[in-house]
């Protein structure tokens, strides 16, 4: 056992507490009811309750723990190498390509799952990760660029897989459940299967505590004789595996590998060594003591609920309270990766992406198929008809992806870190929960009361993520882990609720993959005079922002008022991002890939990005809601998530046509 501070013993024996409370205060009943006879005697095919205690809740205790283990390793691991606490098996794609996997397997090839499931599981977590890696090759494996290559790639994949289960729900319906970890389990085989796979990485991780403590030291390194690229290679490796082996056992649990070497952090680990003892544990007992919990509403209501998800529900609020005590790395600046300005920028940028959108526009508008599914150019009186449905879809679709791209450039400055966009920071997910209330209170709400509601919980959010990093000056790893850590417990939020299956919680379904099909000309025209009635502050505002640019102290120096405009610049970018969510929904990512391939076609000031950014935010929207109209005709596919599938290979090829920084 590492050496640890007495404090932080205390709160490992207090979450091991907690976990095994929960453990008796569920099973502890049942256990003396039972028996021990019962128990471990020839089974009785008869007896239900002896049964069921037997071969599917102890199993699922114990593996609660064993995945929670793993989980928390694996973020440990991948956290050491990358030297960022934002790593993880979530925010580096690893889960999201081991779930695709498992889904295009059971299309494709499902005799592949009978032969070995966890052979799939691998294959796709190490086909994400060398994505990730092999485009963060171009920016010499720095901390950012990877955890930014890495989000880019499990946005994409996990649109993917969403797509999928749409268009083959009735072979993928199962997969809703399982996405979000399951830990049901109907005897111990998947245990014992796991249970000597972790315990041989555990060995594996073991070995590698003192190299991975003396990558720290860089050069001296080096000196030692140490083989730093082998060492990296064998550690992400391993955290590959970890979680390639915990989803193809249990499904997706997003929140642990983030967020348990976080509380191991803040609860006084600081030294590898350490963390890598007390990650596992509090992964260990975190998910236990949620799935423990899970268990005793669900005797009595008959309702089940994703493990998983409920995990972030539960301990994202503790992250976000331990955020304080995380070290306060220095911001990442916008030009950390910073490329050469493009000379003329409005011709070789914006003219050319502005003629595209025109060309988009007026091509969705005549565009479409006929009955038998062929292409047809529509005219005259058909094209009048057609007109008021296609219009105001097309006008939507643009405006909102140029509000989300605004408000992605407005962050992305004002925490002067790219990674920041309405869905990392959770903004989109705090209008879903503004909106989600609306829908429970009011019998029949319109379109005003939405959209209030949106906007109410978007600024919400963005007020406790505020408050949360108000000392640390709305930079560095705190915002975005604070960010990261709302988003993740408000989109848990959602998928808890829309579990229910109450009929009005499921109306956030078609809402979080962003459907525009009930666009109609009242909702395009109160987006259009959200993007007006911005457009006379963007020059001003862009002007604070690059004055921000220089860091706080210099600001004030100037004369600026750095807290008020922070807050105008924060309130304008929740109430685009609300306006613009409730027509393209949460799960666009236009707010986060527009500003990067603004940025990275050479558009480096505020206002240019900015213009930019909105241009192709909405041809990116704009083309999407086009082919979800069209490409699987006469069925509809949302635009929202059409956008993630065409703006992310986009910037993943811009990324790798440019140069080193």
């Amino acid at each position: 056992m590492p050496s640890t501070s007495r404090q932080t013993m205390l709160w490992a024996v207090l979450f091991a507490a907690l976990a095994a409370f929960a453990a008796t205060i569920n099973l502890g009943p049942g256990l003396m009811d039972l028996g021990l006879v019962r128990l471990t005697g020839t089974p009785d095919l008869r007896d239900i309750d002896a049964l069921l205690m037997r071969f599917s809740l102890l199993p699922r205790l114990a593996m609660a723990p064993l995945c929670g283990i793993a989980l928390g390793m694996a973020g440990a691991l991948f956290q050491q190498v990358l030297r960022n606490p934002l790593a993880s098996p979530s925010t580096l794609g690893v889960e999201a390509g081991a779930g695709l996997a498992i889904a295009l397997a059971i299309l494709f090839m499902p005799a592949l799952l009978g032969w070995s499931r966890d052979l799939v599981s691998l294959t796709g977590a190490g086909f994400a990760s060398g994505i990730v890696f092999f485009l963060s090759r171009k920016f010499a494996f720095r901390p950012l660029a990877v955890v930014l290559s890495g989000l880019i790639v499990g946005f994409y994949l996990s649109a993917l897989s969403s797509t999928f289960i749409l268009l083959n729900d009735y072979q993928l319906s199962g997969l809703f459940i399982w996405g979000s970890g399951s830990l049901s389990q109907q005897d111990w085989r998947p245990f014992w299967d796991l249970l000597p796979r972790i315990a041989m990485c555990a060995v594996a991780a073991g070995l590698l505590v003192r190299p991975m403590t003396a990558l720290q030291l860089d050069e001296t390194a080096r000196g030692l004789g140490l083989r730093i690229a082998t060492i990296r290679a064998a550690a992400l490796a391993l955290a590959v595996i970890l979680t390639a082996f915990t989803v193809s056992a249990v499904g997706v649990i997003g929140f642990l590998g983030l967020a348990a070497p976080a509380i191991a952090r803040a609860i006084g680990a600081r030294t590898f060594r350490s963390r890598l003892f007390l990650a596992p544990l509090v992964g260990a007992c975190l998910l236990t003591t949620t799935d423990q919990s899970l268990q005793l509403p669900s005797k009595a209501t008959g309702m089940f609920l994703p493990a998983g998800a409920v995990t972030a529900v539960l301990g994202a609020p503790v992250l976000f309270l331990l955020i304080r005590k995380l070290p306060a790395a220095p911001a990442s600046v916008m030009g950390a990766t910073a490329l050469t300005l493009a000379r003329r920028p409005l011709l070789r940028v914006v003219v050319p992406v502005s003629i595209l959108l025109l060309g988009l526009f007026l091509g969705a508008t005549v565009i479409g198929r006929d009955g038998s599914g062929q292409w047809v150019l529509d005219t005259g009186e058909m094209l009048d008809r057609l007109l008021i449905w296609r219009l105001p879809r097309s006008v939507a679709a643009g405006t909102a992806g140029a509000l989300l791209a605004i408000a992605g450039v407005i962050l992305q400055r004002l925490l002067r870190n790219p990674m920041a966009s309405p869905e990392v920071l959770g903004v989109n997910a705090g209008a879903g929960m503004g909106l989600l209330v609306v829908l429970l209170c009011a019998a029949a709400p319109g379109h005003l009361a939405l959209t209030s509601g949106a906007a109410i919980g978007a600024l919400s959010a963005l007020g406790l993520l505020i408050f949360s990093i108000r000392k640390s000056a709305l930079s560095g790893n705190r915002a975005l882990m604070a960010g990261v850590a709302l988003a993740t417990f408000l989109f848990a939020l959602l998928s808890v609720v829309t579990a229910t299956g109450d009929p009005r919680a499921l109306i956030l379904l078609g809402w979080m993959a962003g459907s525009t099909y009930k666009a109609d000309m009242t909702s395009a025209a109160a987006l259009v005079g959200a993007a007006v009635l911005t457009l006379p502050f963007l020059p001003l505002l862009a002007r604070q922002l690059e004055l921000l640019s220089v860091g706080s102290v210099l600001a004030r120096a100037t004369g600026a008022r750095v807290e008020r405009i922070q807050l105008l610049a924060l309130t304008l970018a929740g109430l685009l991002t609300a306006v613009a969510s409730l027509g393209v929904g949460a799960l666009s990512f236009i707010g986060l890939i527009a500003p990067q391939i603004a940025r990275q076609a050479g558009l480096q000031r505020c206002l240019p990005q900015i213009i930019g950014a909105a241009l192709i935010g909405s041809t990116l929207m704009v083309a999407a809601d086009f082919l979800g109209r069209t490409i699987y005709f006469p069925w509809q596919l949302p635009a929202g998530l059409l956008s993630a599938l065409i703006g992310g290979p986009i910037l993943m090829i811009v990324l790798l046509c440019k140069k080193r920084a």
